[in-house]
């Protein structure tokens, strides 16, 4: 069985997908972590030394490649992931069961504001600018999110529960 965690920034998909990880005993592959090993640079310096278009080619190529590979495994992808270059279309054709980890807009600003620092995309803007931001962002990439094969919701859940109610899913 192949895994997909998808959906936006702070929504849990890598601390999620690590604890599913372990109590279905699966190999855990984080697709921004992969692309960092394989390019031999983090993605902040991929997006400043090569842009946007190059970024979302080498992660269309790694997502492939990973989906390609066998056995067993969870993969959480990038927030943007799904909404370049048929991603969602390339997943779901590649015999896995995609799961969208879907928060409202709250959820997802009150997530993000504690850990902005961390979200280059967020960073510079001011906690009042962050819903704004969100809900657009959330409105435009909806579509491609509500691709996905299961929708979780995730507001008002600790992650562990969301990983609990993923794990009672699928085994």
């Amino acid at each position: 069985m192949k895994i997909v965690l998808l959906g936006y920034m702070a929504s849990g998909k890598s601390s999620i997908g690590k604890k599913l990880s372990k109590s279905l005993e699966m190999n855990f592959i984080d697709l921004d972590d992969y692309i960092i090993e394989k390019e031999k640079k983090s993605i902040s310096d991929i997006f400043k030394e090569n842009g946007e278009i190059y970024f979302r080619l080498i992660e269309t190529k790694y997502l492939k490649e990973i989906l390609s590979k066998d056995g067993n495994f969870i993969l959480s992808l990038g927030g943007g992931t799904p909404c370049y270059a048929n991603n969602m279309e390339i997943v779901n054709q590649a015999e896995t069961k995609s799961i969208y980890l879907q928060g409202s807009v709250p959820t997802m600003v009150e997530r993000l504001i504690r850990k902005k620092a961390k979200r280059p995309l967020i960073a510079s803007l001011g906690d009042d600018k962050i819903p704004e931001f969100v809900a657009k962002h959330l409105f435009e990439r909806r579509p491609y999110y509500e691709k996905a094969k299961v929708t979780i919701k995730i507001d008002d859940k600790k992650k562990s529960e969301v990983a609990e109610e993923l794990y009672k899913l699928l085994s």
